[in-house]
């Protein structure tokens, strides 16, 4: 399991098992969120399947599956609530994390300056660069 640190409460990773799952409580996490559809996993890997893992382990699970398509204003907002109503670190995983720093990115167009925005998610390995534009849209709104 890679995670990386985009803030000090958010976190992304790639796909993650029940089995790793379970460690994370011992991590300091409190609520992990699935952003990766059910059709690009096998089995053993669902989405239900490391929720009911990372609730045997004490941990608080939200599915919000994301494609570029389903990457809408509602879901953006959508995760910004989820980390924001967490009372502990957040891990949000996905097929490469790459796909949680873009929901993340986007979510702080406005609050944030772009560069930094920018800066967190390279930082933790994730190069947005090609968001800029649409960072700095959502950013004059």
């Amino acid at each position: 399991m890679d995670i990386r640190q985009i803030t000090p409460v958010y976190h992304v990773s790639e796909q993650i098992t029940p089995e790793e799952v379970r460690s994370l409580p011992a991590l300091g996490f409190t609520r992990v969120i699935c952003n990766r559809p059910d059709a690009e996993v096998g089995p053993g890997l669902l989405c239900d399947e490391v929720a009911a893992a990372a609730r045997e382990a004490g941990l608080d699970f939200a599915a919000l599956p994301l494609t570029n398509q389903t990457m809408t204003p509602d879901n953006i907002a959508r995760q910004a609530e989820l980390i924001a109503e967490s009372d502990g670190k957040v891990l949000a995983y996905c097929r490469s994390g790459t796909r949680c720093s873009v929901v993340w990115a986007l979510s702080q167009a406005g609050t944030m300056p772009v560069d930094e925005i920018l800066t967190h998610t390279a930082n933790a390995g994730y190069q947005l660069e090609e968001l800029r534009p649409t960072l700095e849209a959502l950013a004059n709104r």
